[in-house]
């Protein structure tokens, strides 16, 4: 029997992504809605008003094929480490969110930055270096599974694509890189059975007993007053009756 049984669902593991995802359209909703434009609260790098999209520049989108592409992984990535490392959750997510934003903002472009594909780099590479870091074999199939899904992405930390801030993403990898080394402990309990356990007694092992010190098998007797308590509760009480009869064999009325 297992000390702990590990991890097991809870709200936050949907609750939190999802607003974090819905949070983004209604920004976009806005936009199209009253005709507003944040562009201008984007990262501007190199300038002092540049940043303010540290923080909100993660929230605002160029158009809807840029919303949706962010979309999907955000909430799949972050449902992840939500599950996976809710212990550290909210420290890797919004502490990463501000140091991509400030490394996006030192080492980029002048232009204006926008959207969360940075955030989902910092998932995608946190997840998976921590995942082969942690030698967990849960982590480690969840390496597996960004890579399977989003291993594609590692091409666009390079200038290949002048369209996009490849420094957003470059930021948001290395972060989550970083985050990998810094967050050393596993956060997945370990399972541990009673014969690991530190206070063990072999003596008291109720499936031990029953092998001798030679390893045969052996069947405990139970002792004679517990075979006499099953007995009489096994017991059945039978009672007869007789009716008196003539000397013919008929019944008397």
């Amino acid at each position: 029997m297992s000390k702990k049984e590990g991890l097991s669902f809870y709200p936050g593991v949907i609750y939190g992504p999802l607003l974090f995802v819905l949070s983004i359209w209604v920004v976009y909703w806005a936009e199209i809605r009253f005709g507003w434009r944040f562009t201008n609260y984007g990262i501007y790098p190199q300038r002092i008003e540049g940043l303010r999209g540290v923080l909100f520049g993660p929230f605002i989108h160029g158009g809807l094929q840029h919303l949706f592409n962010n979309s999907i992984p955000l909430f799949v990535l972050s449902a992840s480490l939500f599950y996976f490392y809710r212990k550290i959750k909210w420290k890797v997510l919004l502490v990463g969110l501000f140091l991509t934003g400030l490394l996006t903002w030192s080492i980029g472009r002048p232009s204006y930055h926008i959207g969360a594909s940075g955030i989902v780099y910092l998932l995608a590479s946190f997840l998976f270096f921590k995942g082969i870091f942690s030698k967990q074999y849960q982590l480690t199939a969840l390496s597996l599974v960004v890579v399977f899904l989003y291993g594609s992405l590692l091409w666009y930390v390079f200038p290949i694509d002048t369209e996009i801030s490849w420094e957003g993403h470059l930021s948001g990898f290395l972060v989550g890189l970083a985050f990998a080394f810094f967050f050393k402990e596993n956060h997945i309990p370990e399972k541990k059975y009673e014969w690991q356990r530190d206070d063990y007694d072999p003596e008291e092992d109720e499936f031990l007993k029953h092998f001798d010190e030679d390893g045969n098998f052996i069947e405990t007797v139970p002792e004679i007053d517990e075979l006499q308590t099953k007995e009489d509760k096994a017991s059945t009480k039978v009672t007869y009756y007789f009716k008196k009869t003539s000397k013919r064999g008929e019944e008397e009325n």
